[in-house]
């Protein structure tokens, strides 16, 4: 039996991904661990993963934080909280070496700093992880959530090439918290962050290439797979609230927006006119605390948590700012979507999105009955669309097994109990 670290880095959206691999590898006799937060005990417990707790010190998650959702203030928090953790990460994941001995595989997405100092450190394989495009970094087509992407875009290739590879706005925000680290535990710190986003033991990209085609300068020993289309939904019925109102009318329009109150209640004020305009049902997901607009009629039922997978089957569209798991779960269920995208990865989704034809794009500053209500009603009525849409969903039942995946990354083992 050999033993799997997951080390991920961010929120439930992040973690999903990273409690299927351990799945698929926990079915095969491995012993799977995960080390993150304490809050996010019980999600991966319910998988039936091992897991190690850190605790957030009082610590605020970035997300909770309005700046977070504004590209620049987002990229800054996010090096500032990852390097922040690796400390603590590292020691945490040597206590538990003292009782199961050497790991035989570490994977981790490309924030995770803690990942590459035990690599030097302990010499185990790494495989870093990519759920996005974002991650990736490709210089042929620059990611949308780059600051200044569009421009970038826009100049020769050497120079795009050269920009990206030398220009580090956000590293010296973790770096100071990484010299501590790789000072005490004998690890070379890269002069580059960006040296350390993809291990050259391999990559996993958990999108498919028909969603996103791989680029000329992807990381060396790269598999392309699909997406996890991890929902817990085995563990998570469905809220008998809501089953009763699904069961009660027609189909609704699901609204998913991001953890922002100073911009949520307006989007779910937009969400209610266009609900009433279409004179059809809503299913507003939110997340604990979101501000609603006051009096909402039966016709909408909101809730924190549900598994999209039993949800979306259930709708006749969806509304959401772009995360990567959103996305795809409506592919898997054929449903079209608007993507309202706020930060990071969510430009790309968008894009990709539209350009597949299974839904449309709406720029946040353009959330308006006015400028929603057209869309809104394409998607609920345009046969091309929602034919697409089925597309998708068509090619995510004939993916590949996950068995395939699991034996690439038994290659990439090291032998039980190796020093």
């Amino acid at each position: 039996m050999s033993k799997i670290l997951l080390l991920p880095l961010g929120t439930t959206g992040d973690l999903l991904p990273m409690i299927w691999i351990g799945r698929q590898m926990s079915v095969r006799g491995h012993q799977v661990t995960l080390l993150w937060l304490a809050n996010y005990r019980e999600l991966v417990e319910q998988a039936g993963l091992e897991f190690v707790a850190l605790d957030d010190e009082g610590r605020e998650e970035p997300y909770l934080n309005a700046g977070y959702w504004r590209p620049h203030s987002a990229l800054k928090m996010t090096y500032d909280y990852a390097g922040f953790w690796t400390i603590m990460s590292v020691n945490a994941v040597m206590k538990w070496m003292e009782v199961n001995g050497l790991p035989d595989l570490l994977m981790a997405p490309i924030m995770n700093f803690t990942a590459p100092i035990l690599r030097a450190k302990l010499g185990v394989p790494l495989i870093t992880t990519h759920m996005t495009t974002l991650q990736l970094m490709s210089v042929h087509e620059v990611p949308l959530g780059v600051p200044c992407a569009r421009l970038l875009r826009m100049l020769p290739l050497l120079l795009r090439r050269k920009i990206l590879d030398l220009v580090a706005p956000y590293d010296h925000l973790a770096k100071p918290y990484l010299r501590k680290c790789c000072a005490e535990h004998g690890v070379r710190l890269p002069l580059w962050l960006r040296q350390w986003f993809y291990s050259p033991d391999g990559s996993l990209v958990l999108f498919p290439f028909w969603y996103a085609k791989p680029q000329m300068d992807w990381p060396i020993h790269t598999l392309q797979w699909d997406f996890p289309l991890e929902d817990l939904a085995g563990a998570n019925e469905l809220d008998p609230a809501l089953a009763a109102f699904l069961d009660a009318g027609d189909s609704p329009v699901v609204f998913r927006f991001g953890n922002d109150p100073t911009r949520s209640r307006r989007f779910y004020e937009v969400a209610t006119e266009l609900t009433a305009r279409i004179g059809g049902r809503a299913v507003f997901v939110t997340r604990q605390g979101d501000p609603m607009p006051d009096g909402l009629p039966s016709s909408i039922f909101v809730t924190t948590f549900v598994p999209f997978s039993k949800l979306l089957t259930r709708s006749c569209a969806c509304v959401h700012y772009g995360g990567i798991g959103t996305v795809s779960q409506c592919f898997a269920a054929g449903l079209p979507q608007i993507v309202v995208p706020l930060v990071f990865d969510q430009f790309d989704n968008a894009c990709y999105v539209e350009q597949l034809g299974a839904g449309l794009r709406l720029d946040l500053r353009q959330w308006s009955v006015a400028h929603a209500l057209p869309l809104l009603r394409r998607c609920l009525e345009a046969e091309d669309i929602r034919r697409n849409a089925m597309q998708c969903a068509e090619r995510l039942r004939n993916r590949r097994p996950a068995t395939e995946l699991a034996e690439w990354l038994e290659t990439k083992m090291t032998a039980p109990g190796a020093a």
